[in-house]
């Protein structure tokens, strides 16, 4: 694995580990994050890393509600599977959300919600790559790395606000979008 640079930024829903390449951005891991879900070798700190300032850059600007898309350039390490899937969320507009069953049928494997599901799960790069816009088919909150709370602030965030619950009946402010339902 090439040379792994990394910083650490505050965010309304904690800090956030960004790491990078030099030529891209392979990782934003949670405060809490468990180490062998992305797994990465060794890191340097670099604040001034072209990549991680302007990463930090573009998540600033999209907790202050002025961005809605990211440039930064993206670098997936993952089976080919996980990188499909990690694709297809990229293609989920800001403010809008999908299913595992959706994402499974955009990328032509129907039957492979739970993949789907696992593969969204190991998003080495969180809130850029919003798996945080992919939700259960009954329209509730399923699992996330950073937490609930932190996906529901997220989904607010991006205006989505009125009350839904996640799969374990807790109650959070976000609204499903107007996406095709499948």
């Amino acid at each position: 694995m090439p040379q792994l640079a990394c910083t650490t930024i505050a965010s309304p829903v904690g800090r956030l580990l960004l790491v990078a390449t030099d030529a891209a951005l392979v990782a934003i891991l949670w405060e809490k994050d468990d180490p062998a879900r992305v797994p990465l070798g060794a890191l340097t700190e670099d604040d001034a890393h072209p990549v991680l300032v302007e990463a930090a850059r573009q998540l600033r600007e999209y907790f202050a509600g002025t961005r809605t898309r990211f440039t930064v350039p993206l670098d997936f390490t993952g089976t080919a599977f996980q990188r499909e899937v990690w694709q297809a969320l990229l293609t989920i507009p800001f403010g809008e959300t999908r299913s595992y069953r959706q994402i499974a049928e955009q990328i032509g494997r129907p039957a492979a919600v739970r993949a789907v599901g696992a593969a969204n799960g190991r998003n080495p790069i969180s809130i850029i790559t919003p798996c945080h816009r992919v939700i259960g088919t009954d329209g509730k909150l399923t699992g996330f790395a950073g937490g609930l709370d932190a996906k529901a602030y997220l989904l607010t965030l991006e205006g989505m606000a009125t009350v839904a619950q996640t799969s374990d009946d807790r109650q959070y402010s976000w609204l499903e979008s107007a996406a095709p339902a499948h």
